[in-house]
């Protein structure tokens, strides 16, 4: 047994050292634009979700939502989240592939989460991705409006639907 110990924490101690060279001699990619290997992109991901489910409060949106508060945040997704995360209009950001990892098109590609993890990600931000937190710099009520634009993009109501395509669609 004690021989079996012995053999994991030699074994712990070389995957470190070898990680530890491996990043000093600067062989691991640094690049925003390059590609996140597999390996990485998976783990990222379950890291992301569990930290979530573990840390962000399961909690409804304390405001009513109808047609002003989605028209506000639709103007402030515009005024905030729109270089990055893609315009009203219906178009990938030209920063979608600036970041590492690619920042989500939310408008072209419509995320399903629960409103409380977008709110979550909203208040808190994401560390490593560049994506900000908005607490201090928004008001709760409007990080709500954002994160109820969010999550009805695919199925809002007439007034706001409406809105969105006078204000916002491509002309043509």
């Amino acid at each position: 047994m004690a021989k079996l110990c012995f053999g994991g924490t030699i074994t712990v101690l070389l995957l470190f050292a070898v990680s530890l060279v491996i990043g000093k001699l600067g062989l691991i990619p640094t690049t925003a634009a390059s590609a996140p290997p597999t390996l990485e992109r998976e783990l990222a991901t379950q890291a992301l979700n569990a930290s979530m489910m573990r840390h962000a409060p399961h909690v409804a949106n304390p405001y009513p939502t109808n047609d002003e508060s989605l028209i506000a945040g639709m103007r402030i997704y515009t005024m905030n989240c729109a270089v990055c995360h893609g315009a009203l209009d219906i178009q990938a950001s030209p920063l979608e592939h600036s970041f590492y990892p690619p920042v989500p098109q939310l408008i072209v590609k419509p995320v399903h989460d629960p409103e409380w993890r977008t709110y979550y990600v909203v208040r808190t931000g994401v560390r490593y991705t560049g994506m900000p937190a908005w607490e201090g710099a928004l008001s709760e009520q409007d990080m709500w409006r954002v994160t109820e634009f969010l999550s009805r993009i695919e199925n809002l109501p007439q007034g706001a639907a409406s809105y969105w395509h006078e204000t916002y669609a491509p002309k043509q």
